[in-house]
């Protein structure tokens, strides 16, 4: 304790207050280290949750006495005890999924309970059932069922009814795989529903399309994918850009056409009919009684005959008829939009690299690939565009993020780092540095560490002679490397200089040589 008062003692003022705050810093860096070290690493036990399902879940946290924290949504606990706690919760059945299925048919008896009652809480357990079953999906954090389903009393056979599925992701979109998926869920669980009449509707994209739906978007995308490919192995990677908009027929047209041909006829019948017609008539004269008699002279008269023909021909023809039945399905490409921006090609002119646009030529090059790879038809009304225009520098606008270690690290962890580099940086400054600083004086002084003292002790004696007694020879001979540590001009002055810089050193060793005099 002796060394530390006269050490501290021997300091200057500046020199104090520089010790004192270093000495706090070392201190607050230690304590801030071992805080750290001692506090209990939070991992996640749930996010996102419902105020009253986070409510039962932090009683049942308490209830275990495990350390918890909350931010925001989110519930942290350490994470040496967070597989247990959720294994003890899942017990308690918490976190509760808000739907409730079958079991509220276990509370229903029969007595003042009617149809209308039991149905509606059918339904609703039903839906409960299906919201259970769609959290199954690894990305939905919440799910709602909604069935309209037609009442079946009476002489009808076919019930029928439409569904709604509505989901709340936890950042992953939902595919179209899924949502056939969950059509085809829904519909089997309720008898006589179609998959076509289930609805799967994302709280984010909105509705969420299946099957031929999406067959303009995937057909898009492949042409895109296409045109892309052609042009970057000419261009480059990176600097073309193509946008498709395919427009498709999405209705079914059903079309009956009947056409009547007067040029064209077709005999199908025909009768020929002919008639004959004759007559004879023969006169007589006066009546008379001769006339009368058989051989009598009044059988003499008038004769005439008459005769008729007529042929007539009836032909029945029938007029030339077309029918024609056209059914169009959706799929057909109503009309379509292509347009493609080329980057320019660097040129370099006065030690300067520029970027300008391509030539016409190869512009028109460009085009007619496109036109053929996409199926263009300018009869159909599409659009084609090829422009040619320098992509702007991305260090200038801005720059590709990519999660480096920093992004991926947490809070405490940054903190930790940094506690331990301000620890280590203290350490090198208050340890090493000032043992680095006396080892390279020692080192310029001389080899034997008591030469400074001795050539010291000599300035002392030769200004204070009429004081000090005469030392020995032997005891106040300098070493023999003397010579080596002192400058070759004025090594008297020398000394005498750093006799007063070091007042007080020196007259304590001249304190010390007198007390060993003395002694001996």
């Amino acid at each position: 304790m002796q060394k530390l008062q006269d050490y501290w003692k021997e300091r200057s003022s500046q020199q104090k207050a520089l010790l004192a705050a270093a000495f706090l810093a070392t201190f607050f860096a230690v304590a801030g280290f071992g805080w750290l070290a001692n506090r209990p690493n939070m991992a996640l036990l749930y996010g996102g949750l419902d105020p009253a399902q986070a409510g039962e879940v932090i009683a049942g946290i308490e209830r275990s006495g495990v350390a918890y924290r909350v931010q925001g949504d989110s519930i942290w606990v350490d994470t040496t005890q967070r597989d247990r706690l959720r294994m003890d919760l899942a017990a308690q059945g918490l976190p509760a999924s808000g739907t409730a299925g079958y079991e509220l048919l276990d509370g229903m008896s029969g007595f003042g309970t009617t149809s209308q009652m039991f149905d509606a809480a059918y339904w609703r357990a039903k839906e409960g059932e299906l919201a259970r079953s769609v959290l199954a999906l690894p990305n939905v954090k919440s799910a709602r069922v909604h069935l309209a389903v037609e009442n079946g009393r009476g002489y009808r056979r076919e019930l029928g009814g439409r569904a709604s599925v509505t989901l709340t992701t936890n950042g992953t979109a939902i595919t179209r795989e899924q949502a056939a998926a969950l059509k085809y869920l829904v519909s089997s669980g309720v008898p006589g529903m179609s998959p076509d009449h289930v609805t799967v509707i994302d709280s984010v994209s909105g509705i969420v399309a299946t099957g031929e739906d999406q067959n303009s978007l995937d057909r898009a995308t492949a042409m895109k994918r296409n045109v892309e490919r052609i042009l970057e192995s000419h261009v480059g990677i990176g600097n073309a850009i193509v946008e498709l908009n395919l427009d498709l027929i999405t209705e079914t047209e059903q079309l009956l056409e009947q056409r009547f041909d007067p040029d064209q006829r077709a005999l199908i019948s025909q009768v020929n009919e002919e008639t004959t017609d004759q007559s004879n008539s023969v006169g007589s004269g006066t009546v008379t009684a001769a006339s009368n008699l058989p051989d009598g002279d009044g059988t003499g008269g008038d004769r005439s005959e008459a005769s008729r023909t007529e042929a007539r021909q009836q032909q029945n023809y029938e007029v030339s008829t077309l029918t024609r039945e056209i059914s169009r399905q959706p799929g057909a490409v109503r009309r379509m939009t292509v347009a493609v921006l080329v980057n320019g090609v660097p040129q370099t002119s006065g030690g300067e690299t520029t970027l300008v646009a391509r030539s016409e030529v190869e512009l028109q090059t460009l085009r007619e690939l496109v036109a053929s790879a996409v199926g263009y038809d300018e009869a159909r009304g599409d659009q084609l565009t090829v422009k040619s225009l320098p992509f702007a520098a991305l260090g200038e606008y801005g720059t590709s993020a990519s999660p480096g270690l920093l992004d991926r690290l947490e809070l405490n962890g940054l903190l930790k780092l940094l506690l331990v580099g301000l620890f280590a940086l203290a350490v090198v400054m208050l340890i090493l540095r000032p043992m680095l600083r006396a080892r390279g004086s020692g080192l310029a002084s001389g080899i034997d560490g008591s030469q400074p003292r001795q050539l010291a002790a000599e300035s002392a004696l030769d200004e204070n002679a009429s004081i000090l007694p005469p030392a020995e020879p032997e005891v106040m001979q300098p070493p023999r490397q003397q010579q080596l540590s002192l400058p070759p001009a004025d090594p008297v002055a020398r000394l005498r200089g750093m006799m007063r810089e070091r007042h007080e050193e020196s007259v304590k060793i001249i304190s010390g040589w007198i007390d060993n005099k003395e002694n001996a």
